[in-house]
């Protein structure tokens, strides 16, 4: 059993940086990739990113990249999400998640990841 807890979301100004955490207990999360996802109110959870299980891979999606960056360290069972350049459209809550064995460089898709954490709010103002 693997469990998550994110950190970091708060309320930031447009243009600001906030870096979010996700820590893991169990065995298991070095062995697998880990994914950010974030959930506006009435809409689809949405992909935003995955890191590989070592660290060396990483892919987001296009309303990102450029701007978020993640990063892993697995000595501390711990995946970050570094937000710059934050716009108004990023508000959500963000959630990492970790893949399910077996799942193929990469997913994007939420079905594809077996445990996930409780979520941390992101708000951005403009």
């Amino acid at each position: 059993q693997v469990q998550l807890v994110e950190s970091g979301g708060g309320l930031v100004q447009a243009g600001g940086s906030l870096r979010l955490s996700c820590a893991a207990s169990g065995r298991t999360f070095s062995s697998y990739a880990m994914g950010w996802f974030r959930q506006a109110p009435g809409k689809e959870r949405e992909f935003v990113g995955v890191i590989s299980w070592s660290g060396d891979s990483t892919a987001y999606a296009d309303s990102v990249k450029d701007r978020f960056t993640i990063s892993r360290d697995n000595a501390k069972n711990t995946v970050y999400l570094q937000m710059n350049s934050l716009k108004p459209e990023d508000t959500a809550v963000y959630y990492c998640a970790l893949e399910r064995p077996g799942t193929r460089w990469y997913s994007l898709h939420p079905t594809s990841y077996a445990y996930w954490g409780q979520g941390t709010q992101v708000t951005v103002s403009s």
